[in-house]
């Protein structure tokens, strides 16, 4: 995977902690980081995943997809949605 440079603030005692424990885990706050972000990415695939799985949304996606695409789609303002 590629890397790239991301600067970031973090409160010292933030830091302070993730020196340590990667320090006391032979890594690098870098990797520390970069794998809590990947189990953030991972959870939010494996929601998806899940909202996808049910068929009754799956075919209500798919028919949306199918009015959208012959034009046949009601559209409707912001207000007669949710209006009062």
């Amino acid at each position: 995977m590629l890397k790239t440079r991301l600067n970031i603030s973090l409160d010292q005692e933030l830091a302070d902690f993730i020196k340590a424990y990667a320090y006391e885990n032979r890594t690098t706050a870098s990797d520390l980081i970069t794998q809590f972000i990947l189990a953030l990415k991972g959870q939010m695939q494996t929601d998806m995943n899940l909202i996808l799985s049910d068929p009754q949304f799956s075919q209500a996606l798919k028919d949306v997809q199918t009015r959208l695409r012959e034009g046949a789609a009601e559209w409707h303002t912001f207000d007669e949605v949710f209006g009062e």
